[in-house]
């Protein structure tokens, strides 16, 4: 264990209380005392990722957001209505700590070699409670950043990069031969390009503006077709009609989206084939794992009888795969970390700016390309 570490520290703490009021405030947590294999890391770089925000503003409507702390204390208070507190049921009264992942140096460690061999490296780790100056986790729970790379370019090692990565593995366990990618140029769609043209794995890219287009034909995207266009559905057919791509994970979640996915697989997979009443046997499957969209997902008809839609997280998925499974893909984001894998930030931001309420209002858009990265330090 390291000597001169403060006895406690700022954590960015939120909490759904039972007057149905969303509170975002700077809490002082006590300093732990790191276990034999235990690491305690001064965090530099946690990105705010979509699923982080889930866990922030949860169903806070941000709309009445206001300050009602200080500048040495702030404190973002915003109201949540009935339907939202019917979801935060099951927190409510919880001051949860947030930031799913992060990097830093390692300022602290347990007794054991492993522990040991880590003091003073610069590691990422995923685990939760990284929007805060400190944070302890297993030896097992980081992964030391390779020499020369930074904690900013560290910080997103987790969450992108392994979801990105496990699309095509979810493609080739689950038996189809291309996949389809909705809010495409996003900064885990801009690594799944990278992967899949590495890979030699076909991608249909679905974006909603012209720039985002431009943005994945630079990197040398072959199949983007833009959701606002007119020809929206012809265009998307015809991608899938050349691919075979059969499965789709989805960013969006609410609205007709999930449903055009599927409509337009029915469709190419219906081009110069014999006519059946229950349409095409091929498989077809949409895995919607994000909610850009809030409102309910809508599948049409017209799809078919062989399609399916689920969630997923990539959680399950990691499970899934084993440890072995997790290391080969941990090995190769460390490998590419600059390349492949590599973050790009539109701001970067201190503790209590993240608890402004024009910059939460900004980070919390989750506008496609935008990404903000909190730097305790500051």
């Amino acid at each position: 264990m390291a000597s001169g570490l403060p006895d406690t520290f700022k954590q960015l703490r939120t909490l759904v209380t039972e007057d149905s009021k969303l509170e975002l405030s700077l809490a002082d947590v006590k300093m732990p005392t790191p276990g034999d294999t235990d690491i305690v890391i001064r965090v530099e770089a946690t990105p705010i990722n979509p699923s982080d925000l889930g866990l922030l503003v949860g169903a806070g409507n941000l709309s009445t957001l206001r300050n009602e702390g200080t500048k040495d204390n702030p404190k973002l208070v915003a109201d949540i209505p009935g339907a939202g507190m019917r979801a935060m049921q099951a927190r409510l009264g919880q001051s949860l700590a947030v930031g799913n992942e992060g990097a830093g140096t390692v300022v602290a460690a347990g007794s054991s070699d492993a522990a040991q061999a880590l003091m003073g490296k610069t590691v990422t780790g995923l685990g939760g409670e990284f929007y805060g100056e400190y944070r302890m986790l297993n030896v097992a729970q980081v992964m030391e950043l390779p020499e020369g790379a930074t904690a900013r370019d560290g910080a997103s090692c987790f969450v992108n990069p392994l979801t990105a990565l496990s699309f095509p593995e979810t493609m080739r366990m689950e038996g189809h031969k291309g996949l389809i990618h909705t809010a495409a140029a996003s900064n885990l769609g801009q690594m799944l390009n990278k992967i899949c043209i590495a890979d030699g794995v076909p991608l249909v890219n679905v974006v909603r503006k012209p720039e985002q287009e431009k943005i994945l034909r630079d990197l040398g995207a072959q199949h983007v077709v833009n959701s606002s266009s007119d020809t929206f559905m012809e265009d998307l057919i015809k991608a899938i009609a050349e691919t075979k791509a059969t499965l789709a994970f989805d960013a969006v979640g609410g609205g007709p989206l999930a449903g055009q996915l599927l409509t337009a697989m029915e469709a190419a997979a219906n081009i110069g084939a014999e006519y059946s009443r229950y349409g095409s046997a091929d498989p077809k499957h949409v895995y919607i794992y994000g909610r850009l969209d809030l409102s309910p997902t809508t599948i049409p008809p017209g799809v078919g009888m062989a399609w399916s839609a689920g969630g997923y997280l990539l959680t399950y998925f990691l499970q899934k795969i084993g440890a072995e499974g997790r290391e080969k893909l941990r090995k190769r984001v460390m490998a590419e970390l600059k390349t492949t894998f590599a973050s790009h930030y539109t701001d970067e931001i201190s503790l209590a700016e993240a608890l402004d309420p024009e910059t939460l209002q900004n980070y919390n858009a989750k506008r496609t390309g935008e990404k903000f990265l909190i730097n305790p330090t500051l």
